[in-house]
């Protein structure tokens, strides 16, 4: 019919499938977003949840530690977060009123040296500066003013701040009994190269997203010594907003390196060149250094690849899709190889 044999037919029918799943994943990406959340969040606990397994030595069961973990672990985040967030939302309420002050002087890059055969561009780098102080007045400043009341109270964000912590729970406690239900609803040939899949991809995901946690954390520590020893200004600010851009493959960590010199240069910070300096030091330690060895083989795919998916993330989804861009990646890079091996044993 048509011109069209039946293989031709399938051919087609299976493109079409392909495109209305592919649909239907970019219209509910934001619960995908949530689960995904959730399911990272699962990945930094389960150690935690092992240990205290492991100390309990069977007397208590999954369930009651998991909730004990839960109890601890939010006390611990409660304790912590408050002081902290306080001086973070103190710091950005402090810039927001005084950045517009200092970037509505005639030169607010007088004071920064330059060398002489850059002097000829200082006017163009002062027009392209200005050019971006209506985005910043418009985007930047109402966010950071505003930061105290959301770091504190969390408007907007109760619905995840409860809802992936409980979807957590139900990944830690049956996760292993999911996994095993869809083992078993595959043919039986299949199922040994599906079970490798899924152990390849837990042990993707839990190195991945602890090493991230832990790199983060690095970077809030040695940020905000670095900085607070150097007398710079918004010490814990800036070292927060570069924990937090750690999540971002490349494009965080040199945007938060941009902030931070800019925030400088801005407030009229005298020793400009000792931050640069130490900002070049720590990545470069904490690239060859502490980010292999929180990695060890790593995710494997080439930084140009990276770089692609953290951007064609952000045009999907945003900062998520940023984040989320990598482990996708990765994730398919195992299933693609398991399945190559799967083919080539059968």
């Amino acid at each position: 019919m048509l011109g069209l044999d039946r293989r031709t037919l399938n051919v087609v029918w299976t493109v079409f499938l392909f495109a209305l799943l592919l649909g239907a994943i970019y219209e509910v990406r934001h619960t995908l977003v949530i689960f995904g959340l959730a399911l990272f969040f699962a990945q930094v606990l389960a150690p935690i949840v092992e240990f205290a397994e492991r100390f309990v030595h069977g007397r208590m069961p999954r369930t009651a530690v998991l909730a004990l973990v839960y109890v601890l672990l939010i006390a611990i985040l409660v304790s912590a977060t408050i002081p902290i967030g306080a001086r973070i939302a103190e710091e950005a309420a402090h810039l927001a009123s005084r950045l517009p002050a200092a970037m509505q002087q005639e030169d607010p890059l007088s004071h920064l040296p330059l060398p002489a055969w850059l002097d000829p561009i200082r006017p163009k780098l002062l027009s392209v500066i200005r050019d971006r102080v209506d985005d910043l007045d418009q985007q930047v400043l109402p966010l950071l003013s505003e930061a105290g009341g959301r770091i504190l109270s969390g408007i907007g964000n109760v619905l995840l701040v409860i809802l992936i912590p409980i979807l957590s729970f139900f990944f830690l406690k049956d996760g292993a009994s999911m996994q095993g239900a869809i083992v078993e609803a595959v043919n039986s040939r299949q199922r040994g190269v599906v079970d490798d899949i899924f152990s390849d991809l837990h042990l993707l995901l839990a190195q991945y997203i602890r090493a991230l946690v832990l790199l983060s954390l690095a970077t809030f520590v040695f940020y905000f010594g670095g900085l607070s020893l150097l007398s710079a200004p918004y010490a814990i600010l800036l070292a927060g907003i570069a924990a937090i851009l750690e999540f971002i493959p490349l494009v965080g960590p040199l945007t938060a390196s941009i902030v931070i010199v800019l925030v400088a240069a801005f407030t009229g910070y005298p020793h400009l060149l000792w931050i640069v300096i130490f900002l070049v030091v720590y990545r470069i330690f904490q690239d060859y250094v502490l980010s292999p060895y929180l990695m060890s083989s790593g995710v494997e795919i080439h930084p140009m690849l990276v770089l692609f998916g953290v951007l064609a993330g952000e045009q999907l989804a945003g900062i998520p899709g940023m984040f989320f861009s990598v482990p996708i990646m990765a994730a398919l890079r195992v299933i693609y190889v398991r399945l190559r091996k799967g083919r080539r044993a059968a």
